[in-house]
Parts: C-alpha cells; sequence; structure tokens
C-alpha cells in the first residue's frame, strides 16, 4: 500500500488516477461467433448463450468513463428489464475511481461486479476486452449457474456501450 500510495498522478499533477489505480493496456486478441440459432445448429455448434441486446449512450467528454452508467440504464429500459434481473455485472475497469463511481450510482450489489476482477486485475488489451469480458460473463454465469449477465465499457469522448446475454 505504500507502494500505491506514493505513485505519482498520471493526468493532473493534484489528480487521483495512477498506475496503481488504473487498468493498463495489454496485448490480446479474441474472437466471438454471433449467428442465428438454425446456422449455428446446422454446423454441429451448441450455442453458450443468447444475445439479448445492446445500448450505446453518451455523456459530456468531461465526464469521460461515466458512459456505462447510462448505457446500462438504457439497457434496462430497452430490454424491460430491471437491476434486480441481472446475476452478474462485467464493468470495464478503465480506473477504480470510474467504475466505484457507476457501482454506486446504478446502486449495483458489489458481490454481482467482477467477481473474476476486472481490467485492472485481467488487463485491457484494447479492440479484445468486450469479447474477453463476453468470455469471463459466460464461464462465470455457468459456474454459479446463473442466467443473465451484462457487459459494458466506456470509450473516449463519453461513449458508453452495455450488452446483456441469457446463457444457454
Amino acid at each position: 500500500m505504500e507502494k500505491l500510495a506514493k505513485l505519482k498522478p498520471v493526468f493532473s499533477e493534484t489528480g487521483g488516477s495512477t498506475a496503481g489505480n488504473s487498468s493498463q493496456i495489454s496485448d490480446g486478441a479474441s474472437a466471438a461467433v454471433l449467428a442465428r440459432r438454425d446456422w449455428a445448429e446446422a454446423r454441429g455448434l451448441k450455442p453458450l448463450a443468447r444475445f439479448l441486446g445492446t445500448q450505446v449512450a453518451r455523456c459530456d467528454p468531461d465526464e469521460m468513463g461515466m458512459g456505462p452508467l447510462y448505457a446500462i440504464s438504457r439497457l434496462y429500459s430497452y430490454l424491460g428489464l430491471e437491476k434486480k434481473d441481472v446475476d452478474i455485472f462485467e464493468l470495464n475497469e478503465a480506473f477504480a475511481s470510474q467504475t466505484v463511481a457507476c457501482i454506486n450510482m446504478l446502486e449495483l450489489d458489489i458481490d454481482k461486479v467482477n467477481p473474476n476482477g476486472g481490467a485492472i486485475a485481467l488487463g485491457h488489451p484494447t479492440g479484445a476486452t468486450g469479447t474477453r469480458q463476453l468470455a469471463t460473463l459466460l464461464a462465470e454465469l455457468t459456474r454459479q449457474g446463473k442466467e443473465i449477465g451484462i457487459i459494458s465499457m466506456c470509450a473516449s469522448t463519453g461513449l458508453g456501450v452495455a450488452s446483456a446475454f441469457i446463457r444457454e
């Protein structure tokens, strides 16, 4: 903890974001197949989950990182879901403070959020983060015997995206 406390802020001299509480950009590659059920079954593939929907939202650019807050709220409305219907949330942790703020503002049960750690622990493979989150979500839904999960992440200039899946 002493070493973490001594890290210098990365964005401004008085800021709180440091290399110790921010996700590291890491290498990675991933792929997912999103297909109609009949297409998958015709090829002998068993779907792991069903894609329920996605929503994109934005906030002011100076609120960068808070986009998931708005995207998840939109996704609830779009799908007719309530917070209590969701078993696991995979929130991309760009920064610890941003993730904690989203958890608090959405009033999420912390035990349902990133049960295996987020990007600070697992890395942020730019361009592959969404499918990394999806793989983590589906494995955890299976492990826990749960059904519905949401993945979300922020993007620069205040964008946020959230997608929901139900385990098969």
